[in-house]
C-alpha cells in the first residue's frame, strides 16, 4: 500500500475590513447601563456592537455560517434577537455575548422581527410568506400564521390588545387575533408592495409606506362587538342596500375575511396621506420607542423626520384654533361657531427636518435621549455608520453629525490584495483608497487615497507599494509617510495585472491597450529632499493583438505568460520577447493564472468556470478541472509546493493538488463573489476579499487533512441539508389552514427523537433484564449481584426510567414538539406509562404535561383505540389534574407574595421621595432667606 499524501488544513482566523453589512437593520442597544451610545449592526454572519463615541468595536455576537438578515433588541435591552438567511433565529444575551435560545421554524430568510411590549413573545416574518409567534420564556414556538402570498416586510404587536399586524409585498396588511390565531381583517388600500408600517398616537393611527411617495395614514377604532339577536336583520339590511355601498373605496378599504362575529373588531379608515420628498419606494419606516417621532427613507441618501403630536399637544392646538375662530366670528359680528374646529393631518404629524447622509441609507434607528435630543443612527450602503443628533429645542431643528465609523474598512469592494515579504503587512486596495493592515492585530495602520485600483504589489523592502488603476496609471506610495510619491501614465486602458520579476529589479504590467510593459526600479534625486527617492522607468514594451488580462513570470525569469482576451495564454521568452507557446482550450477569457515554484506547471483559471493545468515544457494540458459554479476570479500557488488556491464568483475559495488533480478543501465563509486573494510568502496565511465588503484571513494549522474523511463529512452535510428540505411531517387530523406548528423538521429534531428512542429501548432492555434477574434470585433463593449498565453507571447509577427522563429533559424546548412528531407510535405507550410515573413523583410537571398533551393530540386515534392504554390514560387524567392544580397554587401564592413585596417597596419609595422633596424645599427656603438677608444688609 502506497503512502497517502498529507495535507494541512486551513482554518478561518479572522474577519476584518467590515464596519457593517447593509443586509439587515441597525439598532440601538443598552450596554453597560448606557442607552443611545452603542449600536448593533450585522456583519456577514456575525453581529458587531460599536461604541459610537469612541468608534470602537466592543462586542462580537458570533454566528455560524449563514448571513444575518434581521435584528431586533428586546424591550429590556438585555437581549438581541437575530434572524438569519436560513430562517433560524438566535437570541443573544448582551451581557455575556452568548446565544441563549435558538428557534428553527422558517424555511427561508427572516425578514422581520418584533418583541411584544413585555419581551415575553417574539414574532418573526420571513421570505417563505409565513409569520411565527415564539414564546421567549418557554423557549418554544407557539404557532405559525399563514395568509400572505409574498415576502413579509413588517410585523407589529399591539400593546393593549392581543392583536398582531403584518404587511407584505403582496400589497396587503393583515390583522390577526392571537387568541383565536386567525386573520380577521385584511386592509387592501395599497396598489403596490407595502414596505413598512408604524403605529402612532397610542396605537390609534397606522402609517404605511408603499412604492410611491405617499405615506398613508389610517385611523384605528377598536369596537367591542356584542353578539346580539338582531344580527340576521342587519345582514338582511346589508343585502338590500344599494350595490354601490358594497364597494370599498380607498378611504375605507377594509375587507373582513371571516364572517364569524369577533370579540374585537378594528375599524380602519383612511384619514389622508403625508407626502414624502422622495419619489421612490419606502425602504424603512419606523418610530422611536415612545412613538413621538416618525422617520422614513427611500433608496436615496435622505432621511425624513416627522414629529407626532401627543394628545395634550392636539388639545392645546385645538383650543388655540377655537380661540382664533371665536375672535374672527366676533370681529365679523357673527354668532359663535357651532361646528367643532378640526386639526389637519399635516398639523398632527409635522415635518421636522431632512437628514442628508454621505451615501445611500440602508436602515436607521431613533432614540430620544433624556436631554431631549433625538439621536439617529444610519447604516449606509458603503460600509459606514453615521450618528446624528437633532436638537429639538432650537427654533429650526438641524441634524448635526456627531460621529462616523469608517476606519474599519473600505467604502467599496476590494479588488486587489498583496502580502509583504515578511508576512506581517497586508495591502488592500479599492475604488477610493489603499489600506495597509497589520496581520496579527488586524488594525488598519495606513490609509492612502487612490484611483480605482485593480492590481498591486509591495516593492522589495516593503517600504513602498505600487498600485495599478482602471485609468491606466501606476501610483507609487511611500508607507512611512503614507503619501503618494509618483503617478505614471502606464497604459491607455486599465492596468489589469502586475507581476514582480523574480530578480526583484523590476516588474511587468499588462493593460487593456494590448501592451505588456516592462519596468525597472531606480533611485532619482528628490527635489524636496537631499536623499534620493525610489522611482520606476519604462524599459521595454511587448505589443499584442488582444487586451492583456493577466501576466506572470516563470521563477527562473526565462518565460513570461500572458493571458489575452481571445481566451488563450501566450508564453514568450523574456530576453528576446519571442513567442514560445500558446495554451488554448478555454471557452472564455483566462482571468487569472500562476506558475509553480519550479516552473514546470502553469494553472489557468477562466470565466468558463474551469481551471486547466498545463506543462510549461511542451504546453500540453495535463487536466481540466470544473472548479467553481461561476467565473474563477483569482488563482495562486502555495509557495514551494504544487498546491494552489482558486477564488470564484460563487463565494468559495478552493484548494487543489496540481499533481494528483484533486480537490483538497473548500474555504467557506464569504457570502458573495470573491474578487481576489493573496498568499503569504511562507504559505501559512491566505487573505481574501469579497463583494460582501469583508476581508477574511485563513491560517494553515498543524492538523492533517485526510481526503476520505473530508468527502465523508461533505456527504453528511449534504444529507443533513436534504433532511431539512424534505416535506414536513403532517399532524393527523389537522387542517392545513391559517395556523400550523411553529417548528420545522431539522437534523437536530431527528437526532433528539433518536436519543429518546435509544433511551426507551435501554429502559425496555433493563426492565426485561431486571425481571429475569429477579426470577433467577427467586429460583436460587439468594441475592445474586445485578450488572449495572455502563450508561446508567455514568449517570450515577440511576434507574432506567430516571435515565429516560434525563434524556427527555435534554431535548431543547424549541425542538420538543418536532422531535415527538418524528417519534414512531411504537414508543408512545412506554412513554405514556413513564409520564404517569414521573408526574406522580411530581418531577418536571410543566414539561411533561406539555409533551403529554402534544402526544395525545397527534396520536389521538391510536391511543383511544388501544385498550391497553385506557387505564394509563385514566391514571394520567387524575394525577395530571391534581399535580397541575398544586403547581398553580404554588404559582398563585408566589405571585401574591411578590405583589405584596412590590407594594411594600413602592410605599417605602414614596415615603423617601416625599421626604427628599420636603428636604429640598426646606433647603431652597433657607437659601432664599439667606439671600434676602444679604440684600437687606447691603442696602
Amino acid at each position: 500500500m502506497g503512502l497517502t499524501r498529507q495535507y494541512l488544513r486551513y482554518e478561518p482566523a479572522a474577519l476584518f475590513g467590515l464596519v457593517a453589512s447593509a443586509r439587515a437593520g441597525v439598532a440601538f442597544v443598552v450596554l453597560r447601563g448606557e442607552r443611545g451610545r452603542y449600536v448593533a449592526v450585522p456583519a456577514c454572519e456575525h453581529v458587531f456592537v460599536w461604541d459610537t463615541r469612541k468608534g470602537e468595536k466592543v462586542l462580537i455576537l458570533k454566528g455560524l455560517k449563514q448571513q444575518v438578515s434581521c435584528l431586533c433588541p428586546s424591550p429590556d435591552g438585555l437581549h438581541l434577537a437575530v434572524g438569519y438567511e436560513d430562517g433560524a433565529i438566535r437570541v443573544f444575551n448582551l451581557l455575556s455575548g452568548e446565544s441563549t435560545i435558538t428557534f428553527n421554524g422558517h424555511r427561508a430568510a427572516v425578514t422581520a422581527l418584533q418583541y411584544d411590549h413585555l419581551g415575553g413573545r417574539l414574532v418573526s416574518g420571513s421570505k417563505d410568506t409565513e409569520v411565527i409567534v415564539w414564546d421567549i420564556i418557554n423557549e418554544s414556538g407557539l404557532y405559525r400564521l399563514r395568509g400572505h402570498k409574498d415576502v413579509i416586510t413588517q410585523v407589529l404587536f399591539l400593546k393593549e390588545k392581543n392583536l398582531l399586524v403584518t404587511c407584505a409585498k403582496d400589497t396587503l396588511v393583515k390583522w390577526w387575533d392571537l387568541d383565536t390565531q386567525h386573520c380577521f381583517k385584511t386592509l387592501v388600500g395599497h396598489r403596490a408592495e407595502v414596505w413598512g408600517m408604524a403605529l402612532l398616537s397610542q396605537e390609534k393611527r397606522l402609517i404605511t409606506g408603499s412604492a410611491d411617495s405617499e405615506l398613508r395614514v389610517w385611523n384605528l377604532t377598536y369596537i367591542q362587538e356584542v353578539k346580539d339577536l338582531d344580527e340576521p336583520e342587519s345582514k338582511k339590511s346589508k343585502a338590500t342596500s344599494s350595490p354601490g355601498a358594497e364597494e370599498n373605496t380607498e378611504e375605507d378599504e377594509t375587507l373582513e375575511l371571516d364572517e364569524h362575529p369577533e370579540e374585537r373588531i378594528v375599524k380602519c379608515s383612511k384619514v389622508g396621506s403625508i407626502m414624502r420628498e422622495g419619489r421612490d419606494r419606502v425602504v424603512t419606516l419606523g418610530t422611536d420607542r415612545m412613538g413621538k417621532f416618525l422617520a422614513c427613507h427611500g433608496t436615496d441618501a435622505i432621511l425624513e423626520v416627522f414629529t407626532v403630536l401627543s394628545e395634550e399637544g392636539i388639545q392645546k392646538k385645538l383650543e388655540k384654533k377655537m380661540k382664533k375662530a371665536r375672535k374672527k366670528a366676533k370681529q365679523n359680528s357673527e354668532e359663535e361657531p357651532e361646528r367643532s374646529v378640526e386639526l389637519s393631518l399635516q398639523e398632527e404629524i409635522q415635518r421636522v427636518t431632512s437628514v442628508k447622509a454621505s451615501s445611500k441609507i440602508k436602515s436607521f434607528d431613533l432614540i430620544l435621549s433624556p436631554k431631549g435630543e433625538l439621536k439617529m443612527v444610519l447604516l449606509l450602503q458603503n460600509n459606514v455608520i453615521e450618528l446624528y443628533n437633532l436638537d429639538l429645542s432650537a427654533q429650526v431643528p438641524q441634524a448635526v453629525r456627531v460621529s462616523r465609523i469608517t476606519m474599519g474598512g473600505h467604502r467599496s469592494d476590494v479588488r486587489t490584495l498583496a502580502f509583504s515579504s515578511d508576512n506581517i503587512a497586508i495591502l488592500s486596495a479599492a475604488a477610493e483608497s489603499v489600506k495597509i493592515w497589520n496581520r496579527s492585530t488586524l488594525q488598519c495602520i495606513r490609509t492612502m487615497e487612490c484611483e480605482y485600483a485593480l492590481c498591486s504589489l509591495f516593492v522589495p523592502g516593503d517600504r513602498q507599494v505600487i498600485v495599478g488603476t482602471k485609468t491606466g496609471k501606476l501610483q507609487l506610495y511611500d508607507l512611512a509617510s503614507g503619501s503618494l510619491i509618483e503617478t505614471l501614465d502606464a497604459h491607455d486602458g486599465a492596468v489589469w495585472s502586475i507581476a514582480l520579476s523574480p530578480d526583484q529589479h523590476g516588474f511587468v504590467t499588462g493593460g487593456a491597450d494590448k501592451c505588456v510593459k516592462f519596468w525597472e526600479f531606480e533611485l532619482v534625486k528628490d527635489e524636496n529632499s537631499v536623499q534620493k527617492r525610489l522611482s520606476v522607468k519604462h524599459v521595454r514594451v511587448l505589443q499584442l493583438d488582444e487586451d492583456v488580462l493577466c501576466v506572470r513570470y516563470s521563477p527562473n525569469q526565462k518565460l513570461l505568460a500572458v493571458s489575452l482576451l481571445d481566451c488563450t495564454v501566450k508564453v514568450f521568452y523574456v530576453d528576446t520577447l519571442k513567442f514560445f507557446l500558446s495554451l488554448y482550450g478555454h471557452k472564455l477569457p483566462v482571468l487569472c493564472m500562476d506558475i509553480c515554484y519550479d516552473g514546470t506547471l502553469i494553472a489557468t483559471g477562466s470565466a468558463d468556470r474551469n481551471v486547466k493545468i498545463w506543462g510549461l515544457d511542451f504546453g500540453d494540458c495535463h487536466r481540466s478541472l470544473f472548479a467553481h459554479d461561476d467565473s474563477v476570479m483569482y488563482l495562486q500557488f502555495v509557495p514551494k509546493s504544487h498546491l494552489f488556491f482558486t477564488a470564484g464568483k460563487d463565494g468559495k475559495i478552493k484548494q487543489w493538488d496540481a499533481d494528483k488533480f484533486e480537490h483538497i478543501q473548500t474555504l467557506e465563509g464569504h457570502h458573495q463573489e470573491v474578487w481576489c486573494l493573496a498568499l503569504s510568502p511562507n504559505g501559512d496565511y491566505v487573505v481574501s476579499a469579497s463583494h460582501d465588503k469583508s476581508l477574511r484571513l485563513w491560517e494553515r494549522t498543524r492538523e492533517p487533512l485526510i481526503l476520505e474523511e473530508e468527502r465523508e463529512m461533505q456527504r453528511e452535510a449534504e444529507y443533513e441539508e436534504s433532511v431539512a428540505k424534505e416535506e414536513q411531517p403532517v399532524v393527523a387530523g389537522e387542517r392545513q389552514g391559517e395556523t400550523g406548528l411553529a417548528g420545522k423538521k431539522t437534523i437536530e429534531t431527528i437526532k433528539a427523537a433518536e436519543r429518546i428512542m435509544e433511551a426507551i429501548e435501554l429502559y425496555r432492555e433493563e426492565t426485561a433484564k431486571l425481571k429475569e434477574h429477579n426470577a433467577i434470585c427467586k429460583a436460587a433463593g439468594k441475592e445474586v449481584p445485578f450488572p449495572v449498565n455502563p450508561i446508567l453507571r455514568a449517570y450515577g447509577n440511576i434507574t432506567p426510567s430516571a435515565y429516560v427522563l434525563e434524556v427527555f429533559k435534554k431535548v431543547k424546548s424549541s425542538e420538543l414538539e418536532e422531535s415527538l412528531l418524528v417519534l414512531p407510535f411504537s414508543y408512545v405507550p412506554d412513554l405514556l406509562r413513564l409520564f404517569n410515573e414521573y408526574i406522580q413523583q411530581g418531577s418536571d410537571v410543566e414539561l411533561l404535561c406539555r409533551a403529554l398533551l402534544f402526544l395525545l393530540k397527534i396520536h389521538f386515534g391510536q391511543i383511544t383505540s388501544n385498550q391497553m392504554l385506557v387505564t394509563v390514560i385514566e391514571n394520567l387524567k387524575k394525577v395530571t389534574i391534581s399535580r397541575v392544580s398544586e403547581a398553580r397554587d404554588v404559582l398563585g401564592f408566589n405571585m401574591a407574595g411578590l405583589q405584596f413585596l412590590k407594594r411594600e417597596i413602592e410605599a417605602k419609595e414614596e415615603v423617601t421621595f416625599f421626604a427628599d422633596a420636603t428636604e429640598r424645599f426646606e433647603e431652597k427656603k433657607r437659601k432664599r432667606k439667606k439671600k434676602e438677608k444679604m440684600v437687606l444688609a447691603m442696602v
